[in-house]
């Protein structure tokens, strides 16, 4: 296996054609037809599954195009620093559910390391795509919660995907809403109290099932339901609509500001928030800093 081998791969994986991938790395076709098969020989594996309508990746080549691109990036590093004496900038990306206390953490880690150094990516996403991030070395961490009823399908999903879940914190289910929302100043408030207002979610796209859902509860046959695609707009539908989301309890009003609260739930839910990275990979500097912020929201739970 050769540091080219791995490259003539990933192009073959981006351009999802032998042709063009030939074309782009300035090679014939059947060069690197000939090296791509010598490849999947080697390793014991079929990276692409050859069709009449192009190529695919198969999912074992998924995970290894995976690998392979983080050794050829780690490559490119170690050619930019001690070969071409470039100044190269450490990389860190964390992938996330719409949580405001993750953002904030990543905000506070930021401030701490600076940008002269570093070049960091967040990204507020769907659940699926929060795991498939981690998984292709997209995000070195993602973020996500856990419950009873969502639990067994995603464990099993985080294993087949050479990921590890640890927890951060367990918390109570509250009701996200602005506070001119007529239920805003009550201690506690049941879900049939809230049947005449909208529930507002984060649409998850072609994986809309209940188990990817990022609001708990969500076999519950609400009312009403509107989905949204990004915070803003949740946080628009509830002072326009009265709308309301649920959630962890966690404000961060440095970030979302002081008119909106969170109101307890009457349920005996719990949910898990807890972090994916790849099994038997190494947690960055930059990421054990971005935990160590993570960790305290802890005390911030509401009881």
């Amino acid at each position: 296996m050769t540091l080219a081998q791995l490259r003539y791969a990933i192009t073959v994986a981006n351009a999802k054609s032998m042709n063009e991938a030939a074309h782009t790395l300035f090679i014939s076709q059947p060069s690197l037809s000939a090296s791509i098969r010598d490849l999947e020989d080697e390793i014991g594996v079929e990276l692409f599954r050859r069709t009449n309508r192009g190529i695919s990746l198969t999912p074992e080549g998924e995970e290894f195009i995976g690998y392979a691109r983080q050794v050829v990036e780690q490559y490119s590093l170690i050619e930019s620093k001690y070969i071409a004496k470039e100044q190269t900038k450490k990389k860190f990306s964390v992938s996330m559910q719409h949580y405001t206390f993750a953002v904030n953490a990543f905000v506070e880690m930021v401030k701490q390391f600076g940008m002269d150094e570093y070049e960091f990516a967040v990204y507020e996403t769907k659940t699926h795509e929060v795991i498939e991030d981690v998984r292709n070395f997209k995000s070195e961490i993602g973020i996500l919660y856990l419950n009873e009823f969502n639990s067994k399908v995603l464990t099993k999903l985080f294993h087949e995907s050479g990921l590890e879940f640890h927890e951060i914190l367990k918390c109570g289910i509250y009701v996200y809403m602005w506070k001119g929302h007529p239920l805003a100043d009550r201690e506690s408030i049941g879900l049939s109290e809230l049947e005449e207002y909208p529930c507002l979610s984060f649409d998850q796209g072609s994986n809309n099932s209940f188990y990817f859902a990022e609001e708990v509860l969500s076999t519950y046959d609400y009312k009403r339901l509107i989905k949204a695609s990004d915070r803003a707009t949740l946080l628009n539908l509830m002072v326009g609509l009265n709308g309301y989301t649920l959630c962890s309890g966690i404000i961060c009003e440095e970030l979302n500001g002081s008119d909106y609260c969170a109101v307890r739930l009457d349920s005996d839910e719990v949910m898990t928030i807890g972090y994916l990275v790849r099994k038997g990979v190494a947690i960055s500097p930059l990421g054990k800093k971005y935990l160590e912020e993570l960790s305290k929201f802890k005390d911030k739970v509401l009881g």
